[in-house]
C-alpha cells in the first residue's frame, strides 16, 4: 500500500500526460502495449525517486552520528528523536490527500489487476500455511490422544495390581497376626502349666495334706477327703480370671483350716469384710 501512494506521488508530480506526449495511442496499437510502457516510466521513477530519499536519509545519519553525546542524555536524545520522527510521520499522513494515478481506465484496471493478484497469492500462501499447521497439530493432537490413553490403561492395570497386592497384604497381615496371637498364647499355656506344675511339685514337697495318724480324733475326717494347698490355689485363681467381678470364694469344709491361715497371714488371700466365711485370692496382676 505504501508503494501505491509512492506511486500516485510520483505520478502527480512528473505529470505523465505531459511527459509522454509523443507515444500517443493510435486506433492501430494495442492497448496492453501502451500500459506496459507507462509502467515501466512509472516504476522507474519511483525507483530514482525511493533512491534520493535514501541518500538523504543516509546523510542524515552519518551527521546525527558524528555528534558526540554523553551516555546519560543519549537514551532521552534518542528518546526525542524518534518523538518528533512519528510526530512528523503522523502530519503528513494527516495532511496527505488521496490522488489518482491516471485517467486512463486501462491503466487503472491494469494496476488494479496487479494489486488483486498480489493479495490473492499472499491469501493463497496464508491459506496453505494455515492448512499446513492444522494439519500438523491434527496428527500431534492424534498422537497425543493415543499416548493419553495408553496412560490411562497404565494407570488402570497398575491400580489393579495394587489393590490386588493390598488385599493380599491384608490377608497376609492377617493371617500373620493370628498366627503370631496363636502362637504367643501357645507360649503362655505352656509357661502356665510348666507353672502349675513347679508350683503343685513344691507344695506337695513342702505343704503335703496331713497324714491320718497326726489328726484329731474329734474332727473324724479322713485326710483323703481334704483339698491340697495346690488346688485350693487353682480354684481361687479360677475363680478371679473368670468373674472377676465376684472373686470371692466359700471356704468349704474340705479347705484344711491350716492351709487357710496360711493364705490369710501371707497375703496371698483376703477374707470378705462382711462375710469371714468367703475368701479371695489377691489380684497381684492389677
Amino acid at each position: 500500500m505504501e508503494q501505491s501512494g509512492e506511486l500516485l506521488e510520483s505520478l502527480k508530480a512528473e505529470k505523465l500526460p505531459e511527459q509522454v506526449p509523443e507515444h500517443q495511442p493510435s486506433p492501430a496499437e494495442p492497448v496492453d502495449e501502451l500500459v506496459s510502457c507507462v509502467e515501466a516510466k512509472e516504476l522507474l521513477d519511483e525507483c530514482e525517486s525511493i533512491w534520493k530519499q535514501m541518500e538523504e536519509c543516509q546523510s542524515k545519519l552519518t551527521l546525527l552520528g558524528a555528534e558526540k553525546l554523553l551516555e546519560s542524555d543519549a537514551k532521552h536524545s534518542l528518546l526525542m528523536m524518534r518523538g518528533k520522527a512519528v510526530s512528523a510521520e503522523c502530519n503528513q499522513w494527516q495532511n496527505r490527500s488521496p490522488e489518482i494515478i491516471s485517467t486512463n481506465p486501462d491503466v487503472l484496471v491494469a494496476l488494479g489487476k496487479e494489486e488483486l493478484q498480489k493479495v490473492k497469492n499472499d491469501l493463497e500462501m496464508v491459506l496453505s500455511t494455515v492448512q499446513s499447521k492444522n494439519k500438523k497439530l491434527t496428527e500431534d493432537l492424534k498422537r497425543e490422544q493415543q499416548w493419553h490413553d495408553e496412560q490411562m490403561q497404565i494407570v488402570d492395570v497398575l491400580s489393579g495390581i495394587e489393590e490386588e497386592m493390598k488385599n493380599q497384604f491384608m490377608q497376609f497381615s492377617q493371617k500373620r497376626a493370628f498366627q503370631e496371637l496363636r502362637s504367643e498364647m501357645l507360649k503362655l499355656k505352656t509357661y502356665k502349666e510348666e507353672l502349675l506344675k513347679a508350683l503343685g511339685e513344691f507344695l506337695e514337697e513342702h505343704f503335703p495334706l496331713p497324714k491320718e495318724d497326726g489328726m484329731a480324733k474329734k474332727e473324724k475326717k479322713n485326710s483323703s477327703e481334704l483339698v491340697t494347698l495346690h488346688e485350693i490355689l487353682e480354684i481361687l485363681i479360677n475363680k478371679l480370671i473368670s468373674t472377676p467381678h465376684e472373686p470371692y470364694l466359700t471356704i468349704r469344709d474340705s479347705f484344711w483350716p491350716p492351709y487357710i491361715e496360711l493364705l490369710l497371714r501371707s497375703g496371698i488371700a483376703l477374707r470378705h469384710p462382711e462375710d469371714p466365711s468367703r475368701i479371695r485370692l489377691e489380684a497381684f496382676h492389677q
